[in-house]
């Protein structure tokens, strides 16, 4: 019975055609930019608003901030308070959002398309003129320090966070959360919130996106009425390089003690890659023949052929700056050590073996099939567009983003994994029970180990 079932496994078919809706590009006398992208038959409108100022801009003694900035948007403005403001909103149907990452703040609405102007107009009123009052910031700011405590107490959150604190230099914003660490998120006050969300408060480092069915809007007038008259303020900046320096000269363990823990979780790694590479296709295809679908080489290894872990995976986390590469499983304890080993193998495989041609076929397709699937509702549309104003992506990069990725051959893949995979001088970085595998791990040949006692994660 089971030989018929597996005969009768359905194959992977030919990709749909689909081409990424094209959009126009206006801008504002003050510099302002508005992207517009018609898409007929969609009637809830998305627009967002992206200020160029991100968590890695800001000062290091005030780490969160931006984050911290971004969620506090909606607690109140000159005109609304928090409950005010939602039923502004909802009065139109609408929904109001915003959030901070590395590279961008995001505020953004979305809304019937009869209504997208007084919509639009909420939305200016939240990113231009928050008070950030003082009892909304400190319910927000402890939010903030009890999710950094439970970070300290999941497994898979500390490894996260001891790995990037393990692989970039002390310089580098990469080294620590973007949403910032308890010492300097306790210091964070309205005043400060404010003059960090003001750095990105200026019209020639805003774009405006809009998506959705249009008919009948004129999107650039309703913006030059409501954003026209947007001035840079005092204290906005442009975003400036970013740190990413490794603090991995040669391959080592770090070892965060979590006595009585039934599973290692791993994370094995290295400063990885900014977003604008030239070799961006052949890398994401060769990341996902590494670690990104269930068949990848380290699934099918840990999981399906040693039974080491639940899944394992691996890619790039690609920024403005260049953000890590990391392998990725939990695996129980006592096979922590021959699970590194492996995971460090196919690393090693994968620069030194070309893949194969069913491995890249499948790698290929799945990445190209998937892509039209993102694309159904302006949200994931207007989100596409947000990235190439992000990380100055040239306007054709989504129309030839299939076509790239169907012209990646087996010797490209093999390329990229040769330039950006390093296991030789990666960090391995668990978090488990230090007392039953740090002796193995001494004897496994992967570099000096050191262990962080529990006591000392305790009081940090």
């Amino acid at each position: 019975m089971s030989v018929e079932l597996v005969a009768q496994r359905p194959t992977s078919g030919t990709p749909r055609r689909y081409e990424f809706p094209p959009f126009e590009r206006h801008r504002l006398p003050n510099g302002l930019t508005v992207l517009t992208v018609e898409m007929p038959g969609r009637p809830l409108v998305s627009a967002s608003l992206i200020l160029r100022n991100g968590a890695s801009d800001e000062k290091p003694a005030e780490a969160g901030a931006t984050v911290l900035a971004a969620r506090a948007l909606s607690e109140g403005t000159e005109r609304y308070d928090a409950i005010a403001l939602v039923e502004a909103a909802e009065r139109l149907g609408a929904s109001l959002h915003a959030e901070a990452g590395w590279d961008a703040t995001t505020a953004g609405v979305d809304v019937p398309a009869e209504r997208l102007e007084p919509a639009l107009d909420l939305l200016a009123e939240m990113v231009g003129r928050p008070t950030f009052p003082t009892a909304e910031v400190d319910r927000l700011r402890e939010e903030r320090l009890n999710d950094i405590l439970q970070a300290r107490a999941d497994p898979r959150r500390r490894v996260e966070e001891g790995f990037v604190d393990t692989i970039y230099t002390p310089d580098s914003p990469y080294h620590r959360p973007s949403g910032g660490l308890r010492e300097t998120v306790e210091t964070l006050r309205p005043e400060i919130l404010g003059g960090t969300h003001r750095r990105g408060l200026d019209p020639e480092q805003i774009t405006l996106v809009v998506g959705g069915d249009l008919e009948g809007l004129d999107v650039p007038d309703i913006a030059e009425r409501l954003f026209g008259g947007w001035v840079a303020r005092p204290g906005s900046a442009r975003p400036g390089p970013v740190v990413g320096r490794s603090a991995v000269p040669r391959r080592f363990v770090r070892l965060f003690d979590r006595p009585g823990s039934v599973q290692t979780e791993i994370r094995i790694g290295h400063v990885g890659l900014p977003r604008r590479i030239p070799d961006f296709h052949a890398v994401s295809v060769m990341s996902t023949i590494l670690g990104g679908l269930f068949n990848s080489r380290l699934n099918m290894n840990l999981r399906e052929d040693k039974g080491y872990t639940y899944g394992a995976n691996a890619g790039f986390d690609m920024r403005r700056g260049a953000g890590p590469f990391s392998a990725r499983a939990a695996v129980n304890t006592e096979v922590t050590v021959p699970s590194i080993r492996e995971m460090l193998a196919e690393l090693g495989r994968l620069r030194q073996e070309p893949v194969t041609a069913a491995e890249l076929s499948a790698g290929r397709d799945f990445l190209v099939g998937v892509f039209p699937l993102r694309f159904e509702t302006p949200g994931p549309v207007v989100g596409a567009l947000a990235g190439l104003v992000v990380h100055d992506l040239p306007d054709d990069e989504l129309s030839r983003y299939r076509p790239a990725l169907e012209a990646v051959m087996i010797d490209d893949v093999q390329a990229a994994a040769t330039a950006h995979i390093d296991p030789d001088r990666a960090a391995i970085v668990l978090v488990g029970d230090a007392e039953r595998i740090a002796s193995e791990l001494e004897t496994g040949d992967f570099g000096p180990v050191e262990v962080v006692p529990a006591e000392e994660e305790a009081g940090t």
